[in-house]
């Protein structure tokens, strides 16, 4: 259960710093900053997804909580099996207030070949 710990963490470190994304931590000068415009990020531990994980389900749910909190619009991105798609997007949509859904996009990405289950939260694109 080490990683609800760490998800836990995550969720309440951001809960504090106000829904700001955090800057990248950097030793080296550059010329120009590097920007993350992703507001959170968090991989999906493969044996917490499989198991419907209670915790899981209620960090899903802070993520929707966070995305619809963000006062521009912002898209959801869950990469993961095919398979597992409506459970997590069920757990996010839980934690979504019904009057905030307009904003909000919600986007699945099947998970390749050794490439982890996340959930990421960013500004959308224009368009």
């Amino acid at each position: 259960m080490k990683w609800a710990v760490s998800l836990f963490a995550i969720a309440v470190a951001v809960a504090v710093t106000g829904c700001a994304p955090m800057p990248a931590a950097s030793t080296a000068q550059t010329d120009r900053p590097l920007v993350s415009t992703e507001i959170m990020r968090f991989e999906i531990p493969a044996d917490a997804l499989g198991a419907r994980d209670a915790q899981l389900s209620a960090i899903l749910a802070k993520a929707g909580a966070l995305a619809a909190a963000q006062k521009q619009p912002t898209t959801i991105l869950v990469t993961a099996l095919a398979q597992d798609f409506p459970y997590l997007n069920q757990a996010i949509w839980k934690g979504v207030p019904a009057r905030h859904s307009v904003r909000l996009s919600l986007e699945n990405l099947t998970a390749g070949a050794r490439q982890p289950y996340s959930v990421s939260i960013k500004p959308t694109q224009g368009g």
